[in-house]
């Protein structure tokens, strides 16, 4: 099982240098990923500062050798995906092959779509959610490209360099369990990162609903079970080592492969730095 530190990209990490200096932190300490929010909005969280999260990862590329890094998650058709893949290209070639990108619609989607003028339909959404990631796999090969589809036209374009990881990050699926599409899209990918009707940021899933959805994935992964998928799930554990055993050695037996150790979102330490940093001495759990 692998162990990843989530930060937002709001509050103190909004600025590159802290978010450098967690991912300096969380090498040396032995977890193995650093994953950062993606938001240019979240009205709860308003009057805070909000960093780009590409160049957040970019300092974070270039304070460590060892650690995957990625957002948790990237709402692709909040982006045009000719911008998107040059992004992840970039930072994965910087970092040598570390990116995993996640993907979803985002949210809040009232917050992050229609303050700008943007649909708000999740029908829509999720059509430009796939035909982009579609279009995204196909530019990190570094081939040339030609699309026609419903939301996004592409005439003969090559995207270089291509990324490092081929053909391409691993790309993994958000989305709120019990709701079945968002589960069905990531058995078509290489991972799955759920959040829970039951259990939200930051707090731990029930073992019964991993195993359920877990066995749903399993059921419609037909034709991509060769591949590694991952099961990613995350919230705030003790820093006691037998005590976070506790709570995630019964997850890591229902299916899931990452750990990722996350804040209360509506705590009031979610985004500061020193309870992060604090949280990261102590060194991911011992499963």
């Amino acid at each position: 099982m692998r162990f990843s530190i989530n930060i937002p990209n709001f509050g103190d990490f909004a600025d590159p240098r802290n978010v450098a200096a967690v991912a300096a932190a969380a090498e040396q300490a032995g977890w193995d990923g650093l994953f950062v929010w993606d938001h240019v909005l979240h009205r709860q969280h308003q009057g805070r500062p909000f960093g780009d999260p590409w160049m957040l990862l970019t300092a974070a590329a270039l304070a460590t050798s060892r650690i995957r890094l990625g957002t948790l998650l990237t709402p692709v058709p909040r982006y045009r995906p000719q911008q998107l893949a040059r992004q992840v290209a970039t930072l994965d070639n910087l970092s040598g092959g570390r990116v995993i990108f996640a993907a979803g619609l985002g949210g809040p989607v009232e917050d992050e779509y229609r303050s700008f003028g943007d649909t708000a339909e999740p029908q829509l959404l999720a059509e430009r959610l796939d035909e982009g990631l579609e279009l995204l796999r196909r530019w990190w090969s570094g081939e040339p490209v030609d699309h026609h589809g419903r939301h996004y036209e592409v005439r003969d374009v090559t995207l270089l360099p291509a990324t490092v990881q081929r053909p391409g990050p691993p790309v993994w699926i958000g989305g709120f369990w019990p709701r079945r599409p968002p589960m069905r899209r990531a058995a078509r990918w290489d991972g799955a990162v759920p959040l829970f009707e039951t259990a939200r940021h930051g707090h731990v899933p029930a073992v019964a609903e991993v195993r359920d959805l877990a066995g749903y994935v399993r059921k419609h992964r037909a034709g991509g079970a060769e591949r590694p998928f991952e099961l990613v799930l995350g919230g705030a554990t003790p820093s006691d080592a037998v005590k976070a055993r506790d709570v995630i050695g019964p997850l890591r037996d229902a299916g899931a492969t990452w750990w990722d150790e996350r804040q209360v979102q509506t705590g009031p330490d979610l985004d500061r730095l020193p309870p992060v940093m604090r949280r990261i001495e102590a060194g991911p759990p011992v499963i």
